[in-house]
C-alpha cells in the first residue's frame, strides 16, 4: 500500500487565516471563526504545494496503528484536555485575544488525567520532557483500542486482534475508480494513521450502513487521491468545491514531497459541510473480505458480500 504523510499533529491551512468576531461553524462553544484569506501560507509555498499529491481530507476520527504490550493494535486519538478551571482561563484569553497565543500553561496542573496507557502523538512539541498542548488547548495523542472498552465499540468492529486483519476501504488494487472494502493485515498498516469512517461517526456523511446494520472501516490518510484538483488558488477552489462533482468533499490534503502536509477545510471557504450525497459516498464499491473463522460480526457479515460490487458506496447494506 502506498503511504502518504502520517497525521500525527495539527495540520496548517494551505492559506493564511483570520479570524472573525463570531461563533465558529465548526468548534462548539469557541466565540470566534478561523477562515482561510486568499494568501497560500508560506508554510505551503516552500514545500512546493503545486507539485503535491492532493487527497481527500475524510470526515471521521483518527486513528493509529502501532505496537502495545508486544502485539499490533489499532490506537484511537485521544487528546489531553485542560480542566474546568484551566479551560475557563484559556477560553478567556482566546475571547479577550482572538487568539490562543501567549497563553501560559502549567501542563501538570492544568490538564485531565487520562489512561496510564496514553502517549502523545509523535510530533507533539515538548517542553521540559512535558508534552504541550496545540493552539487548541489540547495534547494530541492515542489510547489502544480494548475490546472491553466499550467507549470505542466502532473502532474495536473494524480489527480481528486472534486473525491480525482490520477493515480497509481504499481504491481498488485492480482499478482506482473503483473503491474496495478488504481485510488488510494490521502488519501492512504498522505506523499508518487512519480515519475511522461510517455509521456511528459523526453523523454518517458517507451514508454507510444503517442505526440496525452499522458499517464502519478504515481509510488510510493519502489513499483517496482527488480527481483533477484545482490549483492551490483561493478563488478556483471555492469554484471546484461549489461546482465539481469531485468537489463534495469536506476538504482536501496536500502531501508535499518533503513531507509537508497542508490542507483546506469547507469551513475555511465559508462552504458548508456535509452536502447531502457526498463524492465518496457514489463511487463504486466492490467487497473483498474472504470467508474465515472470525469472532468479529461485522468481518463476518461483510464475508457474506465477498466478491459483490455496488453502484454507490452508501448501497452496501449487511445481510440481516
Amino acid at each position: 500500500m502506498r503511504r502518504l504523510g502520517s497525521v500525527q499533529q495539527k495540520i496548517p491551512c494551505v492559506f493564511l487565516t483570520d479570524v472573525k468576531p463570531e461563533p465558529s461553524s465548526k468548534r462548539d462553544r469557541q466565540q470566534f471563526q478561523v477562515i482561510a484569506t486568499e494568501n497560500v501560507n508560506p508554510v505551503a509555498v516552500e514545500a512546493n504545494v503545486d507539485g503535491a499529491v492532493a487527497t481527500e481530507k475524510l470526515d471521521g476520527t483518527c486513528c493509529y496503528v502501532t505496537l502495545h504490550q508486544g502485539r499490533l493494535y489499532l490506537w484511537a486519538r485521544l487528546d489531553r484536555k485542560p480542566n474546568k478551571q484551566a479551560d475557563k482561563r484559556f477560553k478567556k484569553h482566546q475571547h479577550t485575544h482572538q487568539s490562543s497565543k501567549d497563553f501560559t500553561w502549567n501542563v501538570e496542573e492544568d490538564f485531565k488525567a487520562v489512561s496510564e496507557m496514553w502517549i502523545p502523538a509523535h510530533k507533539v512539541r515538548h517542553h521540559n520532557g512535558h508534552p504541550m498542548p496545540d493552539e487548541h488547548g489540547h495534547i494530541p495523542g492515542w489510547v489502544p483500542v480494548e475490546k472491553s472498552n466499550k467507549q470505542y465499540c466502532w473502532h474495536s468492529s473494524v480489527v480481528d486482534y486472534e486473525v491480525g486483519s482490520a477493515l480497509v476501504l481504499r481504491p481498488s488494487s485492480d482499478e482506482e475508480e473503483v473503491l474496495e472494502i478488504t481485510a488488510v493485515p494490521l502488519a501492512d498498516l504498522q505506523e499508518h494513521t487512519l480515519e475511522l469512517v461510517g455509521t456511528s461517526v459523526n453523523g454518517n456523511p458517507y451514508g454507510l450502513g444503517s442505526k440496525k446494520q452499522p458499517i464502519h472501516c478504515l481509510v488510510p490518510h493519502g489513499s483517496i487521491p482527488v480527481t483533477n484538483p484545482p490549483p492551490v488558488d483561493f478563488q478556483q477552489l471555492c469554484s471546484w468545491f461549489q461546482e465539481s462533482p469531485a468537489g463534495r468533499v469536506e476538504g482536501i490534503v496536500w502531501h508535499c514531497k518533503d513531507g509537508t502536509l497542508v490542507k483546506v477545510h469547507r469551513h475555511h471557504l465559508g462552504l458548508r459541510w456535509p452536502v447531502g450525497d457526498t463524492y465518496l459516498s457514489s463511487r463504486s464499491v466492490v467487497v473483498r473480505v474472504d470467508a474465515y473463522s472470525s469472532t468479529n460480526t461485522l468481518f463476518t457479515a461483510l464475508s457474506a458480500l465477498n466478491g459483490h460490487s455496488f453502484r454507490r458506496l452508501q448501497d452496501v447494506q449487511l445481510e440481516s
